[in-house]
């Protein structure tokens, strides 16, 4: 899934001759706590409600003021995973997207950027989620999804969690088998440590408690 994809029209860029109250206006309006400058298709930098909170005038035009602003975009071309690394990076509301020409397109907004996700993470989809913890050099995805096939179940979506200064990872797998009773009977057997499971009723109230401290930690 590329940055192009997720680019949505809801929120205008703001022009030099936008006023400060008129920006702050917008934020409360979009929920959101950057907003993009833009001349013509040059985009300037962001604005964050910060630098307008700081203006002496904030009633004047935003281009009668010094600002230093600063300039993070992803191209159109980028994987999801740039946009998520960039708005994790720099505490970002929404990212601005670029063209390969360097003019702006649009902006990605962190609710869009959740639904996109769900999808790659098939989070709606039906069956369970089994977290394995095992050492950094056992890992071997192609044995996991052996184990699991094996079973006549598929793996949906799996990502890895390494342990800060350990030798240790999770390995989150959603499969789609709402009774995991044999699968998780098949990874014991060939010693995986099996750190949790969620069965569909089970996880659904996990997912959206970690959907809820993923939007704390980006301060929406």
């Amino acid at each position: 899934m590329l940055a192009k994809e997720l680019i949505k029209d809801l929120i205008p860029p703001l022009k030099t001759s936008d006023t400060g109250l008129k920006a702050l206006s917008w934020m409360e309006e979009f929920k959101v706590k950057h907003l993009p400058i833009v001349n013509k298709e040059d985009f300037l930098g962001l604005i964050s409600e910060e630098d307008i909170l700081s203006l002496n005038a904030p009633e004047e035009p935003i281009g009668n003021h010094t600002l230093s602003l600063i300039r993070p975009y992803v191209s159109e071309d980028q994987h999801i995973y740039e946009v998520i690394k960039l708005i994790t990076k720099l505490n970002l509301s929404l990212v601005p997207v670029l063209s390969n020409r360097e003019q702006y397109l649009g902006v990605i907004i962190i609710p869009d950027l959740m639904e996109a996700i769900a999808i790659l993470t098939a989070v709606n989809n039906p069956g369970g989620i089994i977290v394995l913890e095992l050492n950094v050099n056992d890992y071997s995805l192609a044995e996991i999804a052996q184990i699991v096939e094996s079973d006549d179940a598929k793996i949906l979506s799996s990502y890895v969690s390494p342990h800060p200064n350990s030798t240790k990872m999770e390995v989150t797998l959603k499969v789609n088998k709402v009774d995991l009773t044999r699968l998780l009977a098949s990874f014991y057997r060939y010693e995986y440590n099996v750190k949790a499971s969620y069965h569909e009723s089970e996880f659904n109230g996990d997912m959206q408690d970690r959907f809820d401290s993923f939007m704390n930690y980006l301060n929406i």
